[in-house]
């Protein structure tokens, strides 16, 4: 039977000896803005063994070439003094979220010479939204000389029948626990337990069977290749581990290469239809803007396409408030999302004094709105069933599409894998 999800060799601590809510830390792209957050997240895990050893939030990547060395160093620390392997191994999760409900996932490592970020990818595991090329080095950077990964890596599949991760769910009970505590800065709850050897095979049959032809087809009204895993949070950490696999192939050799564990990524897959997933829209907002001549253009480049996509509304905001209402007919990509950035990324290349910033919510497109020479643009959001179909017909997304919950809720760093040989 092929493999889609692979039981691999996944590095914890003791959580006996040590304290899980000082070991697991949120994603280094969170709170990007708000160095505070993280000063103080150091200061609760002082002195203890901590995943914020291990990696750089990007709210201090200015300190990437003092810290790197650092980071690694810890690694082959922790490696000797905290770790234990636990061969073989998928994990069963459910994540309390600092909402009081319960998202379910499993941690396994996926392949990847089945995956590629590029947009328009054919592969099973594909980007949802556009990769920043910009933002790969540094990362490579940071895994080049890495003992071991660490995934904030969550990947979704279109399960709406709920074939894999549930009948899982409902056997928890009888498995050996993996960890089990509270997460740090009111970010809810994590527990864990490892999955029984005897249900990875029924694991990758439900997984398989996501993953045909016929599949696609039923689901989407489409012949195309399969799209299994579709990229929800981690992008760009996923992206990182390609790269450096591709390197590990150029220098070794493709046959050399697929031996090599870097050609693996650890990883939690969620179900698309979990309860407690929800999607949020993530609006744009522009300054420095003259309303006469955005308005004019918009309203051209509207009457130009020839698309078939469902009509879209998009309303445009100034001073507090909605004062137009424009609808896309016609419009050529999928989502008014879609619509809006492939605009506003020809209309700022032509007016360079105009910036645009990504906004999660319309109480602040309404507040910034306010301002002189503000104009919001907001619009309905993407409903989480049309993500495969969108990725599968339009590539991957427009940057900035959607977000997966509140920065509290995201994955924390806890399992850890060998990527080194």
């Amino acid at each position: 039977m092929k493999n889609y999800l692979y039981p691999t060799n996944i590095l914890l601590p003791d959580f006996n000896k040590i304290d899980g809510t000082k070991w697991a830390a949120v994603a280094c792209d969170q709170y990007t803005s708000e160095p505070d957050y993280w000063n103080k997240a150091y200061e609760f895990a002082a002195g203890c063994p901590s995943t914020l050893e291990l990696m750089l939030p990007e709210a201090f990547l200015d300190r990437e070439s003092e810290q790197i060395p650092k980071i690694n160093e810890k690694m082959r620390e922790y490696l000797k003094d905290h770790l234990v392997e636990h061969k073989d191994s998928m994990i069963y999760l459910e994540r309390k979220q600092s909402d009081g409900r319960i998202r379910r996932g499993i941690v396994g490592a996926i392949d990847l010479e089945d995956y590629d970020y590029s947009r328009g990818s054919q592969t099973l595991t594909r980007a949802t939204e556009g990769t920043v090329l910009e933002r790969i080095p540094p990362r490579v950077a940071i895994r080049r000389g890495a003992a071991f990964e660490m995934p904030h890596i969550m990947i979704l599949i279109d399960d709406i029948e709920r074939t894999v991760i549930e009948p899982i769910a409902s056997k928890a009970e009888g498995y050996a626990k993996a960890y089990d505590f509270d997460l740090m800065a009111d970010s809810g709850h994590v527990k864990g337990c490892f999955i029984d050897s005897e249900d990875f095979d029924r694991i990758n049959s439900a997984l398989g069977a996501l993953a045909t032809s016929e599949a696609m087809k039923q689901k989407y009204g489409v012949d195309a290749l399969p799209l299994l895993f579709a990229m929800g949070d981690g992008n760009h950490s996923l992206a990182s581990a390609k790269a450096l696999y591709e390197e590990i192939k150029r220098e070794l050799g493709d046959e050399a290469a697929k031996c090599h564990p870097a050609r693996f990524a650890l990883c939690e897959i969620v179900n698309l239809h979990d309860e407690a997933l929800e999607f949020e829209p993530i609006y744009r907002v522009l300054f420095g803007v003259d309303k006469e001549d955005f308005t004019r253009s918009f309203a051209d480049y509207l009457s130009a396409l020839h698309g078939n996509a469902e009509e879209q509304v998009i309303d445009l905001w100034q001073s507090g408030e909605i004062v137009m209402k424009y609808t896309a007919q016609s419009a050529e990509a999928q989502l008014a999302v879609g619509t809006v950035q492939n605009f506003l990324d020809i209309y700022v290349k032509a007016h360079p004094e105009v910036t645009v910033d990504y906004i999660h919510g319309i109480e602040t497109v309404r507040a910034l709105t306010k301002q002189e020479n503000t104009l919001g643009i907001t619009f309905d959001g993407m409903s989480k069933n049309m993500l495969f179909k969108t990725v599968i017909c339009d590539g991957a997304l427009p940057r900035k599409t959607f977000s997966m919950g509140h920065a509290a809720d995201k994955r924390f760093y806890l399992e850890c894998r060998k990527i080194i040989q």
